[in-house]
């Protein structure tokens, strides 16, 4: 189905939710610093479509919803697809067991962990990953994340039974996918999700092709450069702290190159037209994607992990899930932090709303961040 998109510089002024919610993110996101790209989709009307703040600081050029941002952990749920795909075509079942993809693991409770935990983060891996070397962490790949696994010894808990969200186990989907497909993982996503859906500019972040993400956003941090520029005080209570917007992602940020986690740099205009795919079933049947839809483990009351932990939180297989109440509707979700990037995406299936709220400045709470825009549309 074609997306026709209103132009970002001019949101209809007789529309009152537009005119809200570009108040409420205007005064968010300063027009001189890093800031967000905004979308609202209702049915097939996009309500408002409009950049806020500096893209690239060095450069100046502006955010709109052509602008590409780090989603990070927004990405899982492409991850989640790739496998889904897979088990939809009989090539893997979900109920698999590690030790058939991993037999180099040691444990004997690999045997125990299946694919779906993996999915739902229900598998009770910790996260182990090797921070003894920050520059090594800066520049860390997916072997080197994973290095930890095939030597541990114990897990936190019985899989499938706790909650507790970690990124490594997402690195083992994509490795999954490619001994089951026989493609590396960029690949099969771009063939098999990006290219059927139409998501021509949605890439994954490599270190050596950095310069083919299109209209690239540069993820930032607010932080202290120095006390009086560099002048003395004359006493304590004469130090002027001097704090400016620093970038913060590949090369400052550690583990950012990794990709099945969430390595993916996608805009909101590319992410309106993966969740027109999604409704219309062209990647994943309906089967499939109402198990990824549903809760599959509570995270209300996870006793391991605190990321996205609040009354009525589930986690699904790549998304985690509000189930609906008399005072709200069901929200399906993911948000994503990697560096100087923090993003949010949520639909609302009942009304057919999506809210994309991409942004590169490393403070933003983005589920906060809506929690207006959710009561200006009602939701």
């Amino acid at each position: 189905m074609a997306v026709t998109f209103i132009a970002a510089c001019s949101p209809n002024p007789k529309d009152e939710a537009a005119t809200k919610i570009d108040s409420i993110c205007s005064e968010l996101f300063p027009a001189d610093e890093p800031g967000a790209a905004l979308l609202v989709l209702q049915g097939d009307e996009i309500i408002i479509d409009k950049g806020y703040g500096i893209a690239d600081l060095e450069s100046g050029s502006a955010i709109d919803g052509n602008t590409s941002f780090c989603v990070a952990s927004i990405s899982k749920q492409f991850t989640a697809v790739a496998i889904l795909q897979l088990a939809e075509q009989g090539k893997l079942s979900l109920e698999d067991n590690i030790k058939n993809y991993f037999p180099e693991y040691k444990a004997d409770f690999y045997e125990k962990i299946q694919i779906k935990h993996l999915l739902s983060h229900s598998s009770g891996i910790p996260d182990a990953r090797d921070r003894s070397n920050e520059e090594r962490s800066i520049f860390a790949n997916e072997e080197y994340v994973m290095q930890y696994l095939p030597d541990l010894e114990v897990i936190n808990f019985e899989p499938g039974t706790e909650y507790e969200y970690i990124n490594p186990t997402f690195l083992m989907l994509g490795s999954i996918v490619e001994k089951v497909s026989g493609m590396p993982f960029t690949e099969y996503v771009k063939e098999n999700i990006f290219i059927p859906a139409g998501m021509e500019h949605s890439l994954f972040f490599e270190a050596d092709k950095e310069h083919l993400i299109p209209n690239m956003a540069h993820g930032y941090r607010y932080e202290v450069v120095s006390d009086n520029a560099g002048e003395p005080a004359a006493n304590e209570g004469d130090k002027k702290i001097i704090k400016e917007w620093r970038e913060y992602d590949y090369g400052e940020a550690t583990f950012f190159a990794t990709k099945a986690d969430g390595g993916l740099y996608t805009s909101t205009h590319q992410f309106v037209i993966w969740e027109k795919a999604l409704r219309n079933h062209t990647v994943l049947g309906e089967e499939m994607l109402s198990a990824a839809h549903s809760p599959q483990i509570e995270v209300s009351n996870s006793r391991f992990s605190s990321y996205q932990k609040r009354p009525n939180t589930w986690y699904g297989y790549g998304w985690f899930i509000e189930p609906a109440k008399e005072s709200s509707p069901l929200k399906i979700y993911h948000t994503g932090s990697n560096g100087g990037f923090k993003s949010i995406a949520a639909r609302y299936p009942e009304s057919e709303t999506l809210i994309l709220l991409f942004s590169n400045r490393n403070e933003l709470d983005p589920y906060a961040a809506i929690k207006p825009i959710e009561k200006v549309l009602g939701l």
